[in-house]
């Protein structure tokens, strides 16, 4: 092909090519910034130098990295544009004529790269371009053209990218004859010849089903037989990309797979169960009889049956088990997405709950050694453990609740825990807590059962089942919070306490963790009475000078320092009499864990004495107070070491702790504690745009990615989440100081109102809305409130209100407005002020009443879905109705309010026809 740009150009980016790929960071990164500085001088040059070099490249390397550097330049925000003018990319800079040139090239690569894996990179490159060329109004009929052609050609590489290119740019046929769409790609999905094609073509074909709008659905109902149809021959290597392919349509578009359930199950469980010799299971060897592990589609076809491969023996099953899981996760995604549709398939539910119960028995048999000495915070990176059927079974029960779940899973679970099998019993206690969330409702009814189930496990033999047993109850202590601490506090005691003496580390440190599960939803006075015998054995376990002369582990320590905490803050004043026993042990660590290994437990340290301090009162505290303080002060004061992430937090919220403890006693550290808090509460977001999904693969840890206005947005959460804990914090001294916190209105008052809308982080968000009004009682009580402070709070809390979109929060933003007047009178909120207020609601109403006008249309949503988004904005109009009823209790917008109200799913939709399954 000839060349179209100079040839001078094509020597230089050769250079500049072959610098990149070199390991030397210097020369890497001065050819770096010789590509950025020949795109912000001639781009279309040397994009299109670059698709020319795909084609013109003597190696393999060369014209692969062209073609993925091609497609990362052309979408990458354009240099020197100016705040406010859209963003625009090096594409939007192109000529006309450069596109079409552009567009050339990758066709000819498309049709000409001999190798399979350059031209899947081409085809990536030209799903990009074709993709953003169509968003902004530029049809590329060529390819569309091209792209059919190649699905007739004779070479499967071909066929195959030509169906890759329909998955990743399924616009190129969706303005074509259905029925002829449907063809090509049937045509695909039964090629004879290659495996790879039917892949392509399935994936293909997913796109398109989940791109369709309704009409073009109904009329593509037909394409899933031959979709379904392309797995039962397929041998375990390639069956798993299969159905992962399949799995997303599952959750987008579930109804489709309706007529397909009986014939599904009949394949399906056949590869969810393991092998038939996989040793002692809760079930029969041969998990269901007379079932064959095949299907065709449409059901009662003939029989293809799949033949076992003769390869290597350790590879076979590890294949046999990435199909295992893809087969479950496919059942699991279908019944999140439709679960009425698994309920009415008879079998379905029955065979996720079994396979996911075999496979959590499925632990290693002799790693109990390694495990008694591993920390536990290392055991979600256990590749051993089931991790995929714990998960499923949680899955399934909160889809499916209790009704659905409980009678399969209890029909083994028993048998389980008194199987002699140490890891079936392992498997039956967790499997209890993993359904716990989801069947809650109904497990309440038949709790006392589960009970007698799980506190004998207590005292079995092996450590991983106990520990297992201190899983399950902290899991059902949190899950059926309240209600089995009132029932059922003696037995669960009974199995607790004496477990907190477990010799194992691994077992009593988990016996503490759960009873923090347990404090968070007891009451004061059923907790005092075991109080002694708690506290007794959790400074056996806090202090290294054990009577056998063993060394604590660090994670013992930290979690015996924790439950302290939590069992301090349950037991409130009657705590006292434990006081002078715990509190120098705290100061003493505080004293003395400043090693890199030992900064989790000052965490925990600093975090146990504050709840200490608030528990037992500022007159058993204060002899202790400024020893505490004047240590926090020295940790606030050194240097700081950026490994230790978790002492900015721990600090801020342990002087807010110590600021609840003293009271007004506290003003005095005030300028000690406030310059950090204010630093913190006026972070800026540490955010980066990136420009494409590839960037962000490679984000750092402690990232998190939003989209926000059409771009993928990442944000550093530590930074976010410190800025909450300030903003919580300023509640907090504002709360308990009044008028004492004065000195810190004006710049607490200027860091709120522009917090209303940090949209990164709805904890910063809610505070704030809490922190104004609070603010305004400080000011009226020290007389430093102004006129001019109090119109700009209440303008910027009625410019959030129009424009909030989240029902929850314009609750919160009403409730601050409301909490406001009955601090300084209604007189404050001015005749504009308050006909802004006014238009502001009207537009929040006519939205609430727009979106329940929509909902009402849409009979087919998720019910209990819209049950929840009609409670919250039921809050909204609750707290929108008690504002203008503050302002005139015949409010006229108070009718449209309850006309609001009235359209609401509730309204229309009787209880009795929804399903209260729990």
């Amino acid at each position: 092909m000839e060349a179209v740009v100079p040839h001078e150009i094509t020597t230089e980016l050769t250079q500049i090519l072959a610098n990149l790929v070199l390991g030397d960071n210097k020369i890497r990164s001065n050819a770096e910034q010789a590509v950025n500085d020949r795109l912000a001088q001639t781009p279309d040059l040397y994009l299109l130098a670059l698709a020319q070099f795909s084609i013109a490249a003597d190696t393999e390397v060369m014209r692969s990295f062209s073609l993925v550097l091609l497609r990362r330049l052309l979408f990458r925000t354009a240099p020197g544009q100016q705040p406010g003018e859209g963003r625009l990319t090096l594409y939007d800079q192109l000529p006309a004529h450069a596109l079409t040139t552009l567009e050339r090239l990758l066709l000819h690569s498309l049709s000409h790269e001999p190798l399979d894996a350059v031209r899947r990179k081409t085809v990536d490159t030209v799903c990009d371009l074709a993709n953003n060329s169509m968003s902004r109004g530029r049809p590329w009929h060529a390819l569309q053209a091209q792209t059919f052609t190649m699905t007739q050609t004779g070479e499967a590489g071909f066929r195959e990218c030509a169906y890759r290119l329909f998955s990743g740019c399924p616009n190129l046929v969706m303005d074509l004859q259905t029925d002829a769409v449907l063809t090509v790609f049937r045509k695909g999905l039964q090629d004879s010849q290659s495996v790879e094609v039917r892949l392509a073509a399935l994936r293909a074909s997913v796109s398109y089903l989940t791109a369709c709008d309704q009409h073009q659905l109904s009329h593509s109902l037909s394409l899933l037989y031959p979709m379904l149809d392309t797995l039962p021959s397929l041998p375990n290597i390639h069956l798993k990309s299969f159905l992962s392919s399949l799995t997303p349509l599952c959750s987008s578009h579930p109804n489709l797979f309706v007529p397909h359930m009986n014939a599904l199950l009949s394949f399906l469980r056949g590869l969810i169960m393991p092998s038939v010799d996989s040793g002692p299971t809760p079930t029969v060897a041969k998990p269901f009889p007379g079932t064959s592990s095949s299907f065709t589609f449409p059901p009662g076809g003939p029989d293809t049956s799949r033949t076992p491969d003769d390869s290597d023996e350790v590879t076979e099953d590890e294949e046999k088990e990435s199909v295992r899981k893809a087969a479950l996760e496919f059942m699991v995604s279908l019944t999140e997405a439709k679960p009425t549709l698994a309920k009415r398939s008879e079998g379905w539910t029955a065979a996720m709950v079994r396979a996911s119960l075999e496979g959590m028995g499925e632990l290693p048999e002799d790693t109990l050694d390694s495990w008694l000495e591993t920390d536990p915070s290392e055991d979600a990176q256990d590749e051993n453990y089931p991790h995929v059927y714990e998960q499923s079974l949680d899955r399934v029960a909160c889809a499916l609740g209790g009704k659905a779940v409980l009678p399969p899973a209890f029909q083994y679970i028993p048998s389980m825990l008194a199987n002699y099998d140490w890891r079936l019993r392992h498997a039956g206690l967790m499997a209890i807590a993993a359904i716990a969330e989801g069947t809650s409702k109904v497990m309440q009814m038949e709790l006392g059962k589960v009970v007698d189930l799980v506190t004998p496990m207590f005292k079995d033999a092996h450590p991983r089942v106990r520990y297992a047993a201190c899983q399950c109850v902290g899991q059902l202590c949190t899950d059926l919070e309240e209600i089995i601490q009132d029932r059922y506090h003696e037995q669960l005691f009974a199995a607790l306490i004496p477990t907190l003496e477990a010799p194992e580390s691994r077992v009593h440190s988990h016996a503490a963790a759960a009873l923090i599960n347990f404090c968070e939803g007891v009451e004061r006075d059923t907790l005092v009475p075991y109080l002694d015998p708690i506290v007794e054995r959790l400074l056996k376990m806090l202090n290294p000078g054990a009577e056998d002369g063993k060394v604590v582990k660090g994670y013992v320590q930290e979690q015996a320092i924790t439950t302290l905490a939590m069992v301090a803050d349950a037991s409130e004043a009657t705590f006292a009499k434990h006081y002078s026993s715990i509190m120098p042990l705290l100061l003493n660590v505080l004293r003395n864990a400043n090693s890199s290994d030992h900064y989790k437990l000052r965490a925990k340290a600093m975090e146990c004495a504050g709840l200490i301090a608030i528990a037992v009162g500022r007159n058993v505290f204060r002899p202790d107070a400024n020893t505490l303080i004047e240590l926090l002060i020295k940790i606030q004061n050194s240097p700081v070491d950026p490994s230790d992430t978790m002492l900015p937090n721990f600090l801020i919220a342990t002087w807010a702790k110590i600021c609840q403890a003293l009271g007004t006693e506290f003003e005095p550290f005030l300028p000690v504690v406030m310059p950090p808090l204010l630093n913190a509460a006026s972070a800026k977001a540490d955010v980066s745009i990136y420009d494409d999904e590839d960037e962000v693969g490679e984000m750092r840890e402690g990232w998190e990615t939003i989209s926000m206005d059409g771009q993928i947005v990442g944000i550093r959460t530590s930074t976010i989440d410190e800025k909450c804990q300030a903003f919580d914090t300023l509640v907090v001294y504002c709360a308990t100081l009044g008028g004492r916190f004065a000195p810190y209105l004006t710049q607490s008052l200027e860091l709120s109102l522009p917090a209303l809308k940090f949209y990164f982080h709805d904890g910063v968000r809610e505070a704030a809305s809490r922190l104004i009004p609070l603010l305004f009682t400080c000011g009226k009580q020290s007389g430093t409130l102004t006129s001019q402070m109090v119109a700009a709070s209440y303008l910027q809390l009625i410019h959030s209100i129009r424009a909030e979109t989240d029902p929850s929060f314009l609750s919160s933003l009403y409730r601050a407005l409301g909490d406001g007047l009955r601090v300084v009178g209604i007189p404050a909120l001015t005749p504009d002020l308050q006909a802004a207020l006014i238009e502001a609601t009207k537009h929040q109403l006519q939205t609430l009443a727009d979106k329940r006008k929509r909902r009402a249309e849409s009979p087919e949503d998720d019910r209990e879905e819209l049950a929840l988004l009609e409670e919250v904005e039921e809050f909204a109009l609750e707290d929108m109705e008690k504002l203008l009823k503050m302002l005139d209790g015949q409010h006229p917008l108070l009718v449209a309010v309850s006309s609001v109200r009235d359209l609401g799913f509730n309204q229309w939709d009787s209880e009795e026809e929804r399903d209260s399954d729990g």
